[in-house]
């Protein structure tokens, strides 16, 4: 039996960067994963949807904006196979550099899956069986995809996000249940490449919880693409037709049952919670599955820590990694505050990219009232949008009415998911929507439209 002073149960984003922080402050770390390095996230989910959408975008860029550019191309062939070849490959060398950055920090890879067993010790249920013992035990193991019951996923006609990022079969038609991240990001793929898409979103606007003027604006593109997205409709079942499947929905219109070759089940996401033995510890889950951790990420078991999705919302694979870290720099007595949810970002990585963090305006407004300060600049209007061509969406800067400190921000359009970092910042350091005006930013870019926000809240808009 070995003794470790870590023994972190996961090696996604949240726990592989835990131990590498723990070996960097000189603990002897052992990290227990039942699947591949890098965790969902590398492997399963964000990295190699993110070929796939690539790949979605280029083939945009060719067939739609192609001649604004001078580039008339006939004859071009869709290899869906090759695409998925590549998001694979991706992904195979991404788990191999986390391994090594393991290795690197000479920490212990255990293959199998970790189960508490008191004391400090974790059973590794595996081909070879082993048990790890240590001072403290990290629970990062993730979520995986949620179905309702009654649906059968076999891989060929009904899918989750996990068979979708494998399967080589571009359909004639697809049936999406969520307009969530997962939902809308296949949904552009699969456009792209082709396919008919049909979305169905249960509540009365795309990206729930998000600014009502982001799903606006996404619903308008997403039709100028040829998505159709039914909202307020609800999913009934799903039945066999030949090679395809019938899809029942419903809505306040009534009930109508459609014909695919495929559904994509994205409806949601559980806790990886079951079977960890939690129970030998004392620790309860809440009523969603979500183990309860207080602001040092501890359980109610001494010693025994949990982070990213299994400790709850938002499921993100960045929360998680700044969970890991701070949990195993506060444990070893480094002064710091926990994780800010209110400065995590959110992103969504179809074209156009959708990107906010912080409070919607519907919530700023709930607290701020008609003072609320508030900043739209449209693409439109931007001179390196229009210069290429994505002129989709707009950029809107929320700030509370005494000092002008940003409450939130939200941008739909070509690069949002990067330009969001600007407004992380900004808001961890307090910033203000002057301070962003008083800001140089670079001429002609895409965040200047950032620039122009925060002018707008200032009520001095240069360039609308």
């Amino acid at each position: 039996m070995s003794k470790f002073d870590w023994a972190i149960v996961g090696a996604g984003p949240g726990g592989y960067v835990a131990a590498i922080r723990a070996a960097q402050l000189g603990q002897h770390v052992a990290v227990i994963e039942a699947d591949r390095p890098g965790g969902v996230c590398l492997n399963w989910g964000c990295i190699p949807s993110k070929a796939l959408l690539t790949g979605a975008e280029l083939v945009e860029n060719l067939t739609k904006h192609g001649k604004t550019f001078g580039i008339s191309a006939s004859g071009i062939e869709l290899d869906y196979g090759a695409l998925i070849d590549h998001s694979r490959k991706t992904a195979d060398r991404l788990c191999k550099g986390v391994q090594g950055l393991l290795e690197k920090n000479q920490i212990e890879l255990i293959p199998g899956r970790g189960r508490l067993a008191g004391g400090g010790r974790v059973v590794v249920e595996g081909e070879t069986g082993s048990l790890v013992e240590a001072d403290r035990v990290m629970l990062a193991t993730g979520s995986t995809e949620w179905t309702p019951p009654g649906i059968v996923v076999d891989g060929e006609r009904v899918l989750t996000s996990k068979e979708a990022l494998v399967s080589k079969r571009m359909p004639d038609h697809i049936v999406i249940i969520g307009a969530g991240a997962v939902g809308i990001e296949f949904a552009y793929v699969y456009a792209m490449y082709g396919a008919k898409v049909t979305v169905i979103e249960m509540a009365d606007q795309m990206l729930p919880g998000c600014d009502p003027d982001v799903a606006v604006a996404l619903g308008r593109e997403f039709r100028r693409k040829k998505i159709d997205v039914k909202t307020g409709t609800r999913f009934e079942g799903v039945k066999p037709n030949g090679e395809g499947v019938f899809v029942a929905i419903s809505s306040e219109s009534g009930g109508e049952e459609l014909v695919a070759d495929q559904v994509l089940v994205a409806i949601g996401r559980r806790p990886l919670s079951d079977d960890l033995g939690l129970e030998t510890m004392g620790i309860t889950l809440d009523p969603k599955g979500h183990v309860p951790v207080n602001d040092r990420y501890e359980t109610t078991a001494a010693g025994v820590f949990a982070i990213g999705d299994l400790a709850g919302p938002p499921l993100l694979a960045h929360k998680a990694t700044e969970e890991g870290i701070a949990a195993i720099e506060m444990a070893a007595g480094i002064s710091r505050t926990p994780l800010d949810h209110r400065t995590i970002p959110f992103c969504i990585y179809a074209q156009p990219q959708v990107a906010w963090v912080g409070m919607t305006e519907p919530e700023a407004r709930a607290r701020y009232g008609a003072e609320l300060k508030v900043g739209n600049f449209p693409f439109t209007a931007s001179g390196k949008a229009i210069a290429s061509a994505h002129t989709a969406g707009f950029a809107k800067i929320l700030a509370e009415p005494r000092h002008g400190e940003i409450v939130g921000a939200h941008i739909v359009g070509q690069g949002a998911t990067d330009l969001i970092a600007e407004i992380g910042l900004a808001m961890t350091l307090e910033a203000t929507t002057a301070e962003i005006a008083a800001t140089t930013h670079a001429h002609p870019t895409l965040s200047e439209a950032l620039f122009e926000a925060a002018l707008g809240a200032e009520g001095r808009s240069i360039n609308i």
